[in-house]
């Protein structure tokens, strides 16, 4: 074992030692029983599952309780977890301007001390100007041609409203018992309306009002969380080496070395599946709303930065996401012109089918390793259960556990010593009952058949 030793370090790192032995997927420990299982016996063994079912039972019967403080804790550590999302987002903006820098520096000035710490602060700082240039671009291009769509919007639906009314009663002028089953409904709705606006508008009213003060109070306390968050994040890149470093040292303390490196396997491929999926979707999404913005230009349809914005943005959300962007933009745009809006659906349709076909699988690739099923399925879960952030997050998260689950399964057919290809499983497949698999052809299989069904008539 010494002399192992003593190649290793003569030899350099090993590859272990460059790469990181949990990178790759590690055993899944020993078979023998860990010290505390050693030291449990039946007894004790249902002693505490008994303790653990009640404690269950009565968080159950204080589930409101639970969920209540569950949600005050989030909410007080909100720009904490701002922070850490933010820091997640720049970290990679950050890396790539600290290691070109770097390398500069080096050569730059080979007997500068600091280099590691200039090019952080370095990084960082442009990692933030480039979030704030973000923000503060969408903001100018967002607002201004917001409120000119609404100030358009309220100037032209009430005459293009009247002008379908008088179309409307042209069209049915020749005909007395539609004209009159039509001014029978409009005279009933002008009634319903005079009568809701003497009787629950003000009501009505005071509750929008009420809504809209709590709602610029927590657009506001929302802001507040985002600026801590911000200057969280800036620790949290300055430290991210030492997080790391504590973080591996409380696993290695608290599990067994088999746990901890299968814990650290996972946590990099989680971070694999986030990174890569997230970071490519935004960048994905960038190019589709400039792609937009462009092509609606030369189109020269009403509305085209917001829609390019909408367009955009809404991408983020896989499937789905074109869609919920694109129906309120063709609504819009069908209400200034709807020739456009027609062109405008076509126009989507056409851009879809080129991000779905070739920009998105170039860039994102296949960083989730899910089918087109399970990825509505994630989609659809995760948004019922946490609504926009869940049809973001929900395909990576689901691809995790899809990781977990292939894992899993491929450790028990490896102590099976079966095979852990899928397309070993078809229909001319089968494990016989020493547990040996075999895979037959089609000829093999109806004289299987057929030794079967003549077995049954010699019976």
């Amino acid at each position: 074992m010494n002399q192992n030793m003593e190649q290793k370090k003569e030899g350099g790192e090993t590859e272990e030692q460059k790469s990181g032995y949990y990178i790759n997927r590690p055993s899944f420990g020993s078979k023998e029983p860990s010290k505390l299982k050693q030291h449990l016996t039946k007894e004790k063994s249902l002693f505490i599952v008994i303790v653990v079912v009640m404690m269950i039972y009565f968080a159950m019967l204080r589930l409101d309780e639970i969920s209540k403080l569950l949600w005050l804790v989030v909410h007080t550590i909100k720009p904490i977890i701002y922070g850490l999302a933010i820091a997640y987002l720049l970290n990679p903006i950050m890396k790539f301007v600290e290691q070109h820098l770097s390398v500069f520096l080096k050569k730059t000035f080979p007997n500068l001390e600091k280099t590691h710490q200039i090019s952080r602060s370095v990084g960082i700082l442009c990692a933030v100007m480039f979030l704030i240039a973000v923000i503060v671009a969408l903001c100018n291009m967002m607002i201004p041609e917001l409120y000119r769509s609404i100030r358009d919007m309220a100037v032209t639906v009430p005459g293009q409203l009247n002008d379908a009314l008088d179309l409307i009663t042209r069209t049915l002028a020749g005909d007395s018992t539609l004209e009159q089953v039509f001014t029978r409904t409009l005279m009933e709705v002008t009634d319903l309306l005079q009568n809701w606006m003497k009787t629950d508008m003000l009501t009505q009213a005071n509750v929008v009002m009420t809504n809209l003060t709590e709602g610029v109070i927590n657009v506001v306390s929302e802001l507040f969380n985002a600026v801590i968050g911000l200057i969280v994040s800036i620790y949290v890149l300055f430290s991210k080496e030492t997080f790391s470093m504590q973080t591996k040292k409380i696993i290695y303390a608290l599990f067994r070395p088999s746990q901890a490196n299968m814990i650290l396997h996972l946590t990099i491929k989680s971070n694999e599946i986030f990174g890569g999926f997230i970071i490519g979707k935004i960048i994905d999404s960038a190019i589709i709303g400039v792609l937009c913005f462009v092509c609606l230009s030369i189109l020269e349809m009403p509305y085209t930065l917001l829609v390019s914005v909408i367009v955009g943005v809404t991408n983020v959300i896989p499937f789905f996401g074109p869609y919920i962007g694109a129906i309120p933009s063709a609504i819009l745009i069908m209400l200034s012109d709807p020739k456009m809006g027609v062109y405008f659906i076509i126009f989507i349709l056409i851009l879809q089918q080129l991000d779905g076909n070739i920009i998105g699988p170039k860039i994102l690739g296949n960083s989730t390793g899910l089918s087109a099923f399970w990825v509505v399925f994630s989609i659809l879960l995760g948004g019922g259960l946490f609504g926009f952030v869940g049809m973001i997050l929900g395909v990576p998260t689901f691809a995790v556990i899809y990781y977990i689950v292939r894992m899993l399964i491929n450790h028990r057919l490896e102590e099976k010593a079966l095979p852990m290809d899928t397309n070993c499983y078809d229909v001319f497949s089968y494990v016989d009952a020493d547990g040996t698999y075999v895979h037959s052809n089609e000829n093999e299989l109806k004289k299987d058949e057929e030794k079967k069904h003549a077995d049954q008539s010699a019976k």
